[in-house]
């Protein structure tokens, strides 16, 4: 049965399907769990009580709609373009992510979220 885990962002209700990585699974057996978010370019993400090390595969270049885990900040982030790090088109995070899972919705809604809102992470 997929991991469906609902990202809401003040008005903004996305969904996403979590792969079936150690990580993820370590997310979803936190679920609910919730922040203020950062945004750094186009990538949200927000710190967690959640700890774990950085994959053998993590990578700092992911997909667009890309969910992954950041290990030196503790931080779930979600990637829907560019970021200050990136070279051209690319998504670039600052440093490996573990990727998690990939959002199933049009990306182009993120681009109306500020630093400081609140995300909550759940169960769908």
């Amino acid at each position: 049965m997929p991991k469906i885990l609902n990202i809401n962002i003040d008005q903004i209700n996305l969904s996403a399907t979590l792969n079936d990585s150690s990580t993820a699974q370590l997310i979803w057996d936190s679920l609910p769990i919730d922040g203020a978010l950062n945004v750094w370019g186009k990538e949200i993400y927000f710190s967690t009580p959640i700890q774990t090390q950085t994959d053998s595969d993590s990578t700092d270049i992911v997909n667009q709609g890309s969910v992954a885990f950041w290990p030196p900040g503790n931080a779930v982030c979600l990637f829907w373009g560019p970021t200050p790090a990136s070279t051209g088109d690319e998504c670039r995070a600052a440093s490996p992510v573990n990727i998690v899972g990939s959002i199933n919705e049009d990306l182009e809604i993120l681009n109306s979220v500020h630093s400081g809102t609140k995300i909550i992470l759940s169960k769908l």
